[in-house]
């Protein structure tokens, strides 16, 4: 058996059928993180409806130790076999946090000391200008019209992803992996 292949055993490449999902109600999560011991690193995701789109941010917040991903019940996607099956397991191994009202709860999350930063292709402060230590959570939008204007009011700052290219923007998924993957090179120096 060559190393390549040997190393790769007993990781987890795919979801788990067979594998609970638990997703907290509102209370539940902020209980969590009354409770939680560490500093929170938080994933707020506003209408991601796309299922691979979902799966795909799920994956980069668990490689990137998110310590929970909040979603709203309405106008997203929901946990499917496909948000699983692109997630490669993190469906499974993320705390999940399903809300009926993200600004309320956007509140809540400042009340108890996180900072919220929200992405737009507005705003005019760099993802790389941002410190993303201490408690703070993410915020990413849908996939065409961003973060809803409500949810930007709720930011404490807003950030955009620099572009030198000629299309206007990234994906989602892709945008919330370049802004993870930051924050976390920030958060372990």
């Amino acid at each position: 058996m060559s190393k390549r292949f040997s190393r790769s055993l007993g990781r987890r490449t795919h979801s788990n059928p067979d594998v609970g999902i638990s997703t907290f109600s509102e209370e539940e999560g902020l209980k969590f993180l009354d409770d939680f011991e560490g500093i929170p690193f938080l994933l707020i995701l506003d209408q991601v409806q796309d299922p691979r789109n979902l799966g795909a941010c799920l994956r980069s917040a668990d490689a990137a130790g998110v310590t929970m991903v909040i979603i709203p019940a309405d106008r997203s996607a929901g946990i499917t076999e496909v948000v699983r099956h692109v997630a490669a397991g993190a469906a499974e191994s993320l705390k999940l946090m399903r809300v009926r009202n993200l600004s309320r709860l956007m509140k809540e999350l400042k009340v108890r000391g996180i900072r919220l930063l929200g992405t737009s292709d507005q705003a005019s402060q760099s993802l790389y200008q941002m410190n993303m230590t201490g408690s703070f959570g993410l915020v990413v939008g849908a996939e065409e019209t961003g973060i809803r204007r409500l949810t930007a009011d709720n930011c404490d700052e807003l950030l955009q992803i620099p572009m030198v290219g000629t299309v206007d923007c990234l994906n989602v998924s892709v945008a919330t992996g370049v802004c993870l993957f930051e924050a976390l090179r920030q958060r372990t120096k």
